[in-house]
């Protein structure tokens, strides 16, 4: 194959069809908070809380002073420990309950933006709205420009209908956005 039918069939728009889960979605959330500052400050002010509270109970169990303190600060590291896993997760549910109204999903990304089309809406947006994307092992999350990536799209790789689609819209993205 010459480079210039390469480079066409690479600027071909990349179709995807699917319907979101809520496993989409967590992936998602997880991707944006490890991408973005104020996800990864999240992320760290969690593990601080943790890592601090089951140190106050080890310490507390240690010095044997099982008091009503000693299960506070079990209670403070356990939550923030689930937190880190739980957040994502019920705000991924909440998010699937609302996108699953829609039903079928169909994304169609070409040169211009995106075109994403549901049961009740069609919507093109185009490349100026997202700075930078990130990739998950299942999706593609598309990030906007602000710093805490408020306004997120969600491309799962499922819906390609062959591994070369995925192979395609990876370059696409790399042309239009920066990885993050």
């Amino acid at each position: 194959m010459t480079q210039e039918r390469q480079h066409q069939e690479d600027r071909r728009a990349v179709a995807l069809a699917y319907e979101p889960t809520a496993r989409d979605m967590a992936s998602a959330l997880r991707a944006r908070m490890r991408a973005t500052p104020s996800g990864r400050r999240t992320r760290r002010l969690l593990l601080f809380a943790g890592v601090l509270g089951t140190g106050c109970f080890a310490l507390l169990a240690l010095l044997d002073a099982m008091t009503w303190r000693l299960w506070l600060m079990m209670g403070v590291g356990a939550l923030a420990f689930g937190c880190l896993y739980l957040v994502p997760q019920l705000q991924a549910r909440q998010l699937h309950q609302m996108a699953a109204l829609q039903g079928e999903f169909r994304a169609v990304v070409d040169d211009n933006g995106i075109r994403l089309t549901t049961r009740d809406s069609d919507a093109t947006t185009n490349w100026s709205v997202y700075s930078r994307y990130v990739e998950a092992d299942d999706v593609f999350v598309l990030l906007t420009g602000d710093k805490h990536g408020v306004g997120i799209m969600v491309l799962p790789k499922r819906g390609a209908a062959e591994p070369a689609v995925v192979e395609r819209l990876r370059g696409m993205l790399d042309r239009h956005i920066k990885k993050a």
